[in-house]
């Protein structure tokens, strides 16, 4: 069982990985994109840390996940603070309000919300060189991971969700400013795919810090 405190740490080690990684994030947006995902990254990362150090201690996971996603959805620099708070406000949407704590099944259930809040706003799919690369396998890989270690559905995640980023590289932009570049996007991995990569190996990672 991972508790609300573990949790915490989880989305701690999330926010170290995107800040560790935002000059890279923005290297690649500059690409065929305006150049700053690195930078509404950042300020993401940033209001992750600053909320979960102030987490109320009566407030739930379900509760708190909901504030963080409308806090992120409120930040500004293009689309990723509307997109990362629609994904984290989602990964508390299928929780209940009494889940102190998160056991395999309830792993599973956030990223079920998770890809059925994205799926609400976009209809991006594997293969359109988006965030969605690796958001949707990596929900599909925690679906089907059996175990009832809840840090294994996590790590199965974030295994698929490094993959899809990867293929991303393969694909022709389909969103977005990168649409216009077409194929010329081949080659370069998407920048929203890659930061969802790390934010979800982040929640990999500090389940044992």
């Amino acid at each position: 069982m991972i508790d609300r405190d573990a949790f915490g740490r989880m989305l701690d080690e999330s926010a170290r990985l995107l800040l560790e990684n935002a000059e890279v994030l923005s290297d690649i947006d500059s690409k065929f994109g305006d150049g700053d995902h690195g930078i509404t990254i950042t300020k993401i990362a940033k209001l992750v840390q600053e909320q979960v150090a102030g987490w109320d201690p009566d407030q739930s996971i379900k509760d708190f996940l909901d504030d963080l996603g409308m806090a992120a959805m409120a930040v500004r620099g293009g689309s990723a603070g509307p997109l990362y708070g629609t994904m984290i406000g989602g990964l508390g949407v299928h929780l209940a309000d009494d889940e102190s704590a998160i056991d395999a099944d309830a792993a599973r259930r956030m990223f079920a919300g998770c890809l059925a809040e994205m799926q609400d706003i976009t209809n991006a799919q594997v293969g359109d060189k988006t965030m969605m690369d690796a958001l949707i396998p990596a929900v599909e890989a925690a679906q089907t991971c059996a175990s009832d270690d809840p840090a294994a559905v996590f790590a199965a995640a974030a295994e698929a969700a490094e993959a899809g980023a990867k293929a991303s590289e393969g694909f022709a932009s389909k969103f977005g400013r990168a649409r216009s570049y077409g194929d010329q996007t081949i080659g370069t991995p998407d920048a929203g795919a890659v930061s969802t990569s790390l934010f979800l190996r982040g929640l990999a990672g500090g389940v044992s810090h």
